[in-house]
Order: C-alpha cells, then sequence, then structure tokens
C-alpha cells in the first residue's frame, strides 16, 4: 500500500526534480557593475564622434553619447547616469570588444613593426637562405630589388657608413608585405 491509498499527498516525500539554480548577487555588486558600466559610458563619451560611428551602438544609445560631449558639469555627470542604465540593458560585450580592439590597435602596429625589423636583420644576416625562405613565403616580392638592397646595405655595414640602404630595405619590406 503507499500513502496516495490513504488520501494522503506522497508528493512532498519525493525527491524534488532538477530545480534552476537560483544566483544571488549582492546590492553591493550591484552597484560595482553600475559603476563599471558609467565607467565605460565615461569612455564611449571620449571617443570621437567618427570613432563612435565604427562601434555597434544603438541609436538611442549613441544619441545620448553625442549628447553627453556637448553638455557641461552637472548635466553631464546626470547624462552619464543615463547612459550607464542605457548599458546596464542591453549587451555590452560588443562594445567592450570593440573598445578592445580600438586600445590594441597601438600594439598590434609595434608588433607588426617589430616583425618587419626581424625579417630585415634576417635578409642581412642569414644570407641566401634567408633570402629563399622570403621569397617562398612572399612570392609577390621583387627578387631583383631585393637582392640589391640587401647587397648595398651589407656593403654599408662593412664600409661603416650610414644605413641607409637598410632603411630604404625596411620601406620596402613594409610596402610589400
Amino acid at each position: 500500500m503507499s500513502l496516495s491509498d490513504y488520501g494522503i499527498d506522497d508528493s512532498i516525500f519525493k525527491e524534488p526534480e532538477e530545480e534552476e539554480e537560483i544566483i544571488w548577487v549582492s546590492k553591493s555588486e550591484i552597484k560595482r557593475d553600475a559603476e563599471d558600466l558609467k565607467k565605460l559610458g565615461l569612455e564611449l563619451v571620449e571617443l570621437s564622434v567618427s570613432t563612435l560611428n565604427t562601434f555597434p551602438l544603438e541609436t538611442d544609445l549613441k544619441d545620448a553619447i553625442l549628447l553627453a560631449q556637448k553638455i557641461k558639469k552637472e548635466g553631464r555627470r546626470r547624462q552619464l547616469q543615463l547612459i550607464g542604465k542605457k548599458l546596464r540593458q542591453i549587451d555590452v560585450t560588443p562594445i567592450l570588444d570593440a573598445l578592445d580592439k580600438l586600445k590594441n590597435k597601438h600594439n598590434q602596429n609595434v608588433v607588426a613593426f617589430h616583425q618587419l625589423e626581424q625579417l630585415r636583420d634576417q635578409l642581412l644576416n642569414n644570407g641566401e637562405n634567408a633570402f629563399t625562405e622570403i621569397i617562398e613565403k612572399y612570392p609577390n616580392l621583387d627578387r631583383q630589388h631585393l637582392r640589391s638592397l640587401i647587397r648595398n646595405a651589407q656593403k654599408e655595414t662593412t664600409e661603416n657608413k650610414p644605413p641607409k640602404s637598410a632603411r630604404l630595405l625596411f620601406q620596402y619590406l613594409k610596402s610589400s608585405i
């Protein structure tokens, strides 16, 4: 016999089915997140209009940012709060990605610059092996022009002259690769 035969609800004795886990968020954490979004809004306000046009922004948010760029003092603070509120209502991941890409653009340029310098140094120091390797990797390079630049740069190095051809070699690689 079961409990239901006696008119007793036996569902209270059964294992509860999988319930969704409730995640509690503290009030302080909510305030910190809101403050972070206000700071993001301030970063967006400090960007130029042309840069803002490249960001994935909703029209009302973009309008609020453009208005905040024109406002001074207390009105600006209130407008930043409004921008923060609008940011809380949307997914800010694409905006953060675009801002991160904008900030890292300089770092990417520096890395590319160093790679070109290493390529030039390989051509000057490693001779024919480096030349064939680079020609295979970048077949659009003019072999004859590249060889003459390398030869002139090596000659300038041995004669202790200014590295004019090494600079020209770097500029050629920069424009061709």
